[in-house]
């Protein structure tokens, strides 16, 4: 540690970066081996990701629990590590092929080149989250670090998947599953996006076979009847008549008395030359439309459903590219479904079979990537059986191993688990883990650990086997994240990464929109595989939003880049960020207006603490959290306030040094330490409960308003008098309050807090490198006095302060200039604190003289503040005009009848099960409204 003065100004961009360095270097981010375990995994950020808002707001609560419990003595490991994303990767390696221009795709290069391709690029540019989140200040230990695609964690996916198919938990077998046309791939539900769109309802007569005909009536709202008639068909209503090639039977509900007798008859499926029966199932609603519906197995995921209750064939007309295929007849065979669409439609208009077009909205699902309108899709595809898996997940949570915070979250992770499907583990990718599967000539699949092992287990000798194509999608990897990273199934690497120490975790930081995709699904194969939980609490955090609430987007143009904050960026270079990539010239306008509006200036640079300090004090227990950099600006005015104040310290003890704790001589430093104290039992309470907002306002006001303001000022008397001894030991409580602050600070704002204690400890005999090492205040370090008196009599004095300096502030007193102050009234505590405070009072308040009138003596024109039963009175001879004073009073008096009011309002709707204390709290509250009140309408009345 270094003894030298601290620059003028707060300039985070000069220490930053540096003690992060050192940190690193020192490795005291790496566990220690001593003490209890206290662990939490990163959710693993894609390699093909930068930092963004999310990111900025998880990674700062996990790393203020971490540095919080490593400074309480824990032995902690934060396991770091970034996820290979299958999808997302091949996308941006195949775009970047396209940038390049010669001619490579990944068709071209084939699997072996193109996935060569994505490792290089992994290389160069797959850790520039891991930078970006050393900017923010994570303290993880990056020796660990893991990516899903390294030996060890794919080691765990084959021993998983080959346990999962010996259970008879894994199988193969031709689902539903949705596809990305474009991608050519299955994806998740978690990858599809719903979109309201405008569409249209076709109304589609279906001939009923044989000559079968039926009594057709339609009824109004009011049941009267409108339409009877007799019918040789029905009408189907759809919004995707290209799939009705694919149709396997017309349904109705088998209470609909219109059409109980065609149960068992069929229709002639137009332009296929199929007949198709008409079946009865309750998931037909007969009150929508016509009351029946088409069932196409293969392409509805609620159709497929019927068809298996119904035992239904499954037609899939469709190519992986969701073009038509030889399923359906030959006229339309090769067409786009869309081009589909127009000649089906085209030739019903034609057989007089279209009976009505009308608008109609729709849910349309789009693949998060690329866009493209997702398909319901026929194909052969690896799934897990859920049901007992899910069934045990419940019951983990339900019992308490498993706790959710906020609680209420328990309930989305229980819907989810009931109304479970079996999951769909397979992708049609090539970057990713390969299934462990081979398939011989005949087409039977053996699953094992290697090829080797297939053959050796099943006798195949020289056979030709040829390993399954497909890949796992990147949840079947990240499921195995709290014990793939510990060393599983290696019992060497086990016991060399602390796996019996470390799992389960402490707590996972993750937001709820995965909580079934990933948290879920942990808790599950965690389970399964090593008898464990994953982590005792799991903390769901909200979604970052802009300012006014909205999702921040690129095509809104306000989506912030935590960087761009700590560092600050110009305007031209924000428009750039945003306008940049494969970005239409409308859209790229649109953000840059957008940009423009919102940062005229561009971004100026907060530095991490001010970031994090604010992600801290945003994080409250709900969804949606607005960020306003406007509030981050008023978090770096906090961390100037900090230094300046840590500034004013060390110039007032310089050449000083105190070992041990104070032993305080004034009120002044009684009332801060009795603070201190109950500061320090709330934090650790707030970190307990993941309050980290609370957390964030209690160090605040401590910070700022306690300590930065009043004890500052409460010390300038004793530091500037006569008593050497107050002065001394002023000067260590200064120190010794400062120091503990920091530490208390340090896990939200550890650059600032680092800087400034190298530069304190010293003078308190402190011996270290890194305020991160030293032990986290907590109330009992500061027990064993009992400084309520010295407490009350500051709080006093502090109503005294801040009603006089209000007095001099309304009527345009200068600071420099001394006045009269006139005491009247008050009690026999209140005359001797005036006693006591003489001197303070007069230092503080600028005061020419003090004086005690008798309560009935008249006084002279005075401006007036009311403290309890004490009424303060500055003459306004030579001070003010009296009409301002007047005026003054008036603005006095309509504030306090405000709050009175007020009080009087909630007494009056407290009800008998409002605790006694908080009523007599209220009642004395009241009391002093209306002392308050009473004084100013006297002072008024004089005027």
């Amino acid at each position: 540690m270094t003894d030298t003065a601290l620059p003028s100004g707060y300039e985070p961009k000069t220490f930053e970066s540096r003690l992060y360095a050192e940190w690193e270097a020192s490795g005291c981010f790496k566990p220690s081996g001593q003490g209890t375990p206290y662990s939490i995994l990163l959710p693993p950020p894609n390699v093909t990701g930068t930092l963004h808002m999310g990111h900025a707001f998880q990674h700062t609560l996990m790393d203020a629990l971490v540095r919080y419990h490593r400074m309480r003595g824990y032995d902690v490991l934060w396991q770091m590590g970034t996820d290979h994303a299958g999808i997302a990767t091949e996308m941006v390696v195949s775009r970047n092929l396209a940038l390049e221009g010669n001619g490579q795709t990944r068709d071209s290069l084939g699997r072996e080149g193109f996935v060569a391709k994505v490792w290089e690029w992994k290389a160069q540019s797959g850790d520039t989250i891991e930078r970006q989140m050393r900017r923010l200040g994570a303290s993880g230990d990056w020796s660990r670090s893991t990516f899903t695609m390294d030996p060890q964690p794919s080691a765990a996916v084959v021993e998983a998947f080959v346990r999962w198919h010996e259970q008879g938990l894994i199988y193969r077998g031709q689902r539903l599953v949705n596809w990305d046309p474009v991608l050519k791939t299955a994806i998740s539900d978690l990858e599809v996006e719903n979109v309201e769109e405008d569409g249209f309802l076709w109304s589609i007569r279906y001939p009923l076979a044989d000559g079968v005909s039926y009594e057709h009536v339609e009824v109004d709202a009011d049941g009267n009847e409108v339409v009877r008639e007799t019918r040789d068909y029905l009408v189907v209503a759809t919004t995707r008549p290209e799939t009705m090639l694919g149709d396997v039977a017309a349904m109705v509900h088998p209470e609909d008395p219109r059409y109980a007798a065609l149960v068992g008859n069929e229709v002639e499926l137009p332009l296929t030359g199929r007949r198709i029966p008409v079946i009865a199932d309750d998931y037909v609603d007969r009150d929508f439309g016509t009351g029946v519906v088409k069932v196409t197995p293969a392409h509805d995921f609620n159709d497929y459903q019927v068809g298996v209750r119904h035992s239904l064939p499954m037609i899939n007309l469709f190519t992986p590219v969701a073009a038509l295929n030889d399923s359906a007849p030959e006229k339309y065979r090769g067409l786009d479904r869309y081009e589909a669409r127009k000649v089906v439609l085209a030739d019903l208009e034609e057989l007089g079979l279209l009976a009505e077009t009308r608008p109609h909205k729709l849910q349309v699902p789009r693949g998060d990537r690329t866009g493209q309108v997702i398909e319901p899709y026929l194909t052969d595809q690896w799934f897990v059986r859920m049901d007992a898996l899910a069934k045990r997940g419940l019951e983990l949570v339900e019992n308490g191993d498993v706790k959710f915070v906020p609680p209420n979250w328990i309930n989305t992770y229980r819907h989810w688990m009931e109304n479970i499907q079996d999951w769909c583990i397979s992708r049609q990718l090539w970057w990713g883990h390969r299934i462990p599967a081979w398939f011989d000539a005949a087409g039977t699949c053996y699953v094992g650990r290697s090829e080797d092992e297939v053959r050796a287990k099943h006798g195949l000798g020289d056979a030709a086997l040829t390993q399954d194509s497909d890949v796992l999608e990147t949840w079947f990897s990240s499921q195995l994240w709290p014990f793939s990273t510990l060393g599983w199934p290696d019992q060497a690497a086990m016991a060399q990464r602390g796996f019996d120490r470390y799992l389960p975790s402490s707590v996972l930081v993750t937001g709820f929109d995965i909580i079934f995709f990933w948290v879920a699904r942990m808790i599950m194969a965690t389970d399964n595989f090593t008898g464990q939980v994953p982590f005792r609490d799991v903390y769901i955090t909200g979604l970052i939003r802009d300012a006014q609430g909205q999702k921040m987007s690129k095509s809104k143009g306000n989506v912030l880049d935590p960087l761009d904050i700590i560092d600050g960026i110009t305007l031209e270079d924000l428009v750039a960020k945003r306008t940049s990539g494969l970005m239409q010239p409308k859209l790229a306008e649109k953000i840059e207006r957008a940009t423009r509006k919102e940062f005229p200036d561009g971004i100026i640079a907060h530095g991490a603490d001010a970031l994090r300090f604010t992600i801290a004090a945003l994080a409250g227990h709900g969804r949606d959290i607005k960020f306003d950099l406007g509030r981050a600006e008023g978090y770096k005015n906090f961390c100037n306030k900090l230094w300046n104040a840590s500034r004013f310290v060390l110039m007032n003890t310089e050449g000083a040094t105190f070992a041990g704790a104070p032993q305080p001589k004034t009120d002044a430093e009684k009332w801060i330490l009795a603070r201190l104290t109950a500061v320090a039992a709330e934090a650790q309470e707030q970190f307990a409960a993941y309050r980290f907002d609370l957390l964030a306002q209690v160090l605040y006001e401590f910070a700022w308003n306690e300590f930065c303001d009043w004890f500052v000022e409460l010390a300038k008397p004793a530091l500037n008098g006569d008593d050497a001894e107050a002065a001394a030991s002023t000067r260590h409580t200064l120190l010794h309050v400062l120091e503990s602050l920091l530490r208390l600070l340090h896990p939200l704002v550890p650059f600032v807090t680092e800087e400034l204690w190298r530069q304190v400890a010293p003078r308190l005999g402190i011996e270290g490198n890194s305020i991160s090492l030293r032990p986290y205040p907590l109330p009992e370090e500061f027990a064993g006095q009992d400084y309520s008196a010295a407490e009350a009599d500051i709080e006093w004095f502090k109503a005294m302060v801040s009603g006089l300096r209000r007095v001099r502030s309304e009527l345009g007193v200068s600071p420099s200039k001394q006045v009269r102050l006139l005491l009247q009234a008050g009690s026999d505590a209140d005359r001797a604190r005036v006693e006591r405070f003489a001197a303070q009072l007069r230092f503080l308040l600028r005061l020419e003289s003090v004086e005690w009138l008798a309560g009935d003596a008249a006084t002279p024109p005075a401006a007036a503040a009311i403290v309890g039963e004490l009424k303060l009175l500055v003459p306004l001879e030579g001070l003010v005009d009296l009409d301002a004073e007047r005026a003054r009073l008036d603005k006095e008096i309509a504030r306090v009848s405000a709050e009175k009011d007020k009080s009087e309002a909630k007494l009056a709707r407290f009800t008998d099960k409002v605790p006694a204390a908080v009523v007599d709290q209220e009642r004395q509250r009241l009391a002093d409204w209306s002392a308050q009140l009473e004084g100013l309408r006297g002072q008024r009345a004089k005027l």
